[in-house]
């Protein structure tokens, strides 16, 4: 039994919810979003709720209710309140602008400039040394997250580079003058 399968994910005012067969379709005030759900999972709307139950007895079913139930709940999320994540860039002279609407350049210690595409339905804004990419879908705004901080993970020694807000970096002592 999964226990975040059994759960019932509660539609909020605002939002519609549209089951036809294993595609369900979602609407809210931030956008809309159509998730695909596995065959061995059903999927139906009763009393302003979406439940969703195994099909079949196989030993995946347990993973795949839970997966199922877990992306519904954050599409359902996305489109009436939307995900972001929020990442600082620590050190002297790196900065981060934007190029037009689809390109995100990066001087962060390198000789040259690092350019990232920003992908469709994802929107990013630049405040001083903080950047948040938001948007509805929450994978989509994390893998962004992730690649951007992967142009410049933070560095042991000082703690420079891109981190996600409040990350906490251990720093390592450096090399001591050896005394003879």
């Amino acid at each position: 039994m999964s226990r975040i399968g059994k759960k019932p994910i509660i539609i909020p005012s605002g939002v519609t919810v549209e089951v036809t067969g294993q595609t369900v379709k979602i609407k809210g005030p931030k956008g809309e979003m159509t998730q695909e759900i596995h065959e061995d999972v059903s999927v139906e709307q009763k009393d302003g709720q979406l439940i969703v139950t195994p099909q079949r007895t196989l030993r995946r079913t347990p993973a795949l209710w839970g997966l199922s139930r877990a992306l519904l709940q954050n599409c359902i999320n996305g489109v009436s309140a939307g995900f972001e994540k929020k990442l600082e860039i620590i050190g002297i002279g790196y900065k981060a602008a934007k190029e037009g609407e689809k390109k995100l350049k990066l001087e962060v210690g390198f000789s040259h400039p690092v350019y990232l595409d920003i992908p469709e339905g994802v929107a990013i804004t630049i405040e001083k040394n903080i950047l948040t990419v938001s948007g509805i879908d929450k994978q989509k705004v994390g893998q962004l997250a992730a690649v951007i901080r992967k142009a410049r993970p933070p560095e042991p020694y000082k703690g420079k580079g891109i981190r996600y807000l409040g990350e906490k970096v251990r720093k390592k002592e450096g090399k001591k003058a050896g005394a003879k």
